[in-house]
This record gives C-alpha cells, sequence and structure tokens, in this order.
C-alpha cells in the first residue's frame, strides 16, 4: 500500500510541474541583468546575460534570439513578441518537464536577458549553459 501512496504522490507531483499555470504578470517582467556584456553570468537558479551588436539594432537582436529560443526544444513563448520589446519564453526540462523562463528585453544600449528556474532552489547551471548556447546561435 506504502509503494502505491508513492507511486500517486510521485505521479501527482509531476502533472503539477507539468500542467500548473504560468502567471504572465510574475514571470514577463523587465530583467535583471549584471556583469560584464556578452558574459554570461550565473547565480543560484538564474542566469543574466546583456547583449549588444554593432552591426544591428537591439530590436533586431531581440527578433534574433526569438528565433534562436523558438528552434530550442521544448521552448514556448509565453508572452511578448519582438514589435513589444520585450519576450518571455518557457524551456521545459525532458524528463520531468520542469519550467525555466527567459525574459529577454531591448533597452536602449542592447538586450537584457535574465533566465530562472520556476521550482527549487538551484538548477545545477542549466539556465546559464541555455543563455551560452543562445548567444553562441546568434
Amino acid at each position: 500500500m506504502t509503494s502505491y501512496l508513492l507511486i500517486g504522490l510521485v505521479l501527482a507531483f509531476a502533472a503539477y510541474v507539468r500542467l500548473a499555470p504560468s502567471d504572465i504578470g510574475r514571470w514577463h517582467v523587465s530583467p535583471k541583468a549584471e556583469g560584464p556584456w556578452g558574459e554570461v553570468v550565473a547565480g543560484d537558479g538564474w542566469a543574466t546575460l546583456r547583449l549588444t551588436d554593432p552591426a544591428r539594432p537591439p530590436v533586431a537582436l531581440l527578433a534574433a534570439l526569438d528565433a534562436v529560443a523558438m528552434a530550442t526544444p521544448r521552448t514556448v513563448r509565453l508572452a511578448g513578441s519582438p514589435e513589444t520589446g520585450r519576450i518571455t519564453w518557457v524551456t521545459r526540462s525532458a524528463l520531468w518537464g520542469f519550467p525555466d523562463y527567459t525574459t529577454a528585453e531591448v533597452r536602449e544600449d542592447g538586450v537584457y536577458i535574465f533566465a530562472r528556474l520556476r521550482f527549487g532552489r538551484g538548477d545545477m547551471g542549466i539556465n546559464a549553459a541555455r543563455l551560452k548556447d543562445w548567444q553562441a546561435r546568434l
């Protein structure tokens, strides 16, 4: 009986992680960004990146980033567009479907990006790795 209860709890948790709604007001917010330009800065469960490209204006850089993000497996756009100047994407882990939220915003001097997890405290460097991958694919 105990094993059935444990299996039921695991399945309920998996369903919650995959089906819990995303509050746009909580996740589609102006990103914080720290550190030198073009360098991913990682924290405990988050990462930031500030991008600039002299060859293209920030809004074009955001559009290119959107194309890269949308080509990433298990990634969907939660809110925003290149035209509005801010986009938030949700990328889910392959096994459990844990959501990570990445928000990018156009500012006068470039594009500011903030990636963070929803559940837990640490992300084992996943958000930083994703930002580095997206930066390399730009």
